[in-house]
């Protein structure tokens, strides 16, 4: 395996994260060292009397601190970068902060790395970074600018770096699985849109995309990973069936439906039977296109409303680990059909439909994607190259 006797760094290390990817690296490889890096000298305590290994070092540091970097990234192999303001009201109040978080920070990790020989750097994106109307997501998307050009600022040297680009995590710190718990107790759940969609994935995913990343990846790459759509109204439902749901109105900053793929990045984008990759011009040489990808039609985009996959609520309700409460099967959407982008998407209705969907993508054989409309309105499929 890639990681076998390398030293990997994460920072945001003790997040969410963070922490699941520390514990998967140290259980299922053999890697020389794992650096937790990270500001926080509690949670760094609390996750040090979790995992117990002699491969195991913490930093206390922040992005912010470019000579910290210098120091922490000293014999690193592969840097993970976690780190990131990501609260979107919290960015819109502070905007400076988020700023010298998400994109000065990113810029000292690419000096940081290129200074101390590492191999390859991992950004974790955000859908919010495609099309963003929130500070947040602008922050993103620069830092997202600034680790593809780093490929070019890295000249000869061979330090790669790539960014993986992906949905909502569920059971994260702060996200709105936790809120719609927390909110069952009063009987009421605040929805701010009836129409809004989301994609999501669990933690775990997370870190098996990323790692697979890792071991492909080239220059200057945008990996985005195929991912499963819900209405949060549905979701709602499925954790509290017994509540009544309030229509409170969209936040600001929040968009209705999240984009992964935007149509002016269609063209530079490839389909793979799991992912997307997007490689830009500003990367300065980068790799040829891996085997097997096919262009996208040009007026493609990959958005949480006109997903081909959509998750249903026996499947999210053990992804969270919960059982279906009573009530459950009144409390379900009463849409069979998903019309937002006029391509009738059906809900997946039945418990098994995550479990075909992964184990149809572990073939190799997963349903031909949509990527476009022809003359008639019909879906188009994009052509093999």
């Amino acid at each position: 395996m890639i990681l076998d006797g390398k030293s990997i760094l994460v920072t945001g290390g003790t997040g969410t994260f963070g922490r699941a990817f520390v514990r998967h690296v140290l259980e299922q490889h053999d890697p020389r060292r794992v650096i937790v890096y990270s500001r926080d000298e509690l949670k760094q305590f609390e996750l040090r009397q979790e995992l117990s290994s002699p491969k195991l070092r913490f930093f206390i540091g922040d992005v912010r601190d470019r000579d910290r970097l210098q120091r922490a990234f000293t014999d690193v192999d592969y840097v993970v970068h976690a780190a990131a303001m990501k609260q979107v009201p919290a960015a819109e109040y502070n905007p400076f902060e988020a700023v010298k978080t998400n994109i000065l920070g990113a810029q000292n990790i690419i000096e940081a790395a290129i200074d101390r020989g590492v191999k390859r750097v991992v950004a974790l994106s955000s859908d919010k970074a495609a099309n963003p109307i929130n500070l947040y997501g602008a922050t993103k998307l620069v830092s997202d600018k600034l680790f593809i050009a780093g490929n070019a600022y890295a000249g000869t040297q061979d330090t790669r770096f790539g960014v993986v680009r992906y949905g909502n995590v569920l059971g994260s710190r702060g996200s709105v699985v936790q809120f719609f718990r927390k909110c069952r107790a009063s009987g009421v759940v605040p929805v701010t849109d009836l129409r809004m969609t989301r994609f999501w994935l669990t933690v775990d995913e997370a870190v098996r995309i990323v790692l697979r990343f890792i071991e492909s990846m080239g220059r200057g790459e945008i990996y985005i990973p195929k991912l499963p759509s819900m209405k949060v109204v549905d979701l709602a439902r499925a954790i509290a069936p017994e509540c009544r749901f309030e229509e409170v109105g969209i936040r600001p900053g929040e968009k209705l439906h999240e984009v992964l793929v935007p149509f002016d990045e269609a063209r530079l984008t490839t389909e793979y039977d799991d992912h997307y990759i997007i490689r830009h011009p500003f990367a300065g040489d980068p790799d040829e296109p891996q085997p097997g990808g096919r262009p996208l039609h040009p007026d493609f985009s990959y958005r949480s409303n006109n997903n081909t996959w959509w998750l249903d609520a026996p499947s999210l309700l053990a992804l969270v680990g919960e059982e279906p409460a009573g009530g459950f099967a009144e409390a379900r959407s009463d849409a069979a059909v998903h019309d937002a982008t006029g391509l009738n998407t059906r809900l997946l209705r039945d418990g098994g439909a995550w479990g075909a969907r992964r184990a149809t993508r572990a073939t190799g054989t997963p349903p031909a994607p949509i990527t476009g409309r022809g003359d008639d309105g019909r879906p188009t499929v994009s052509p093999s190259v």
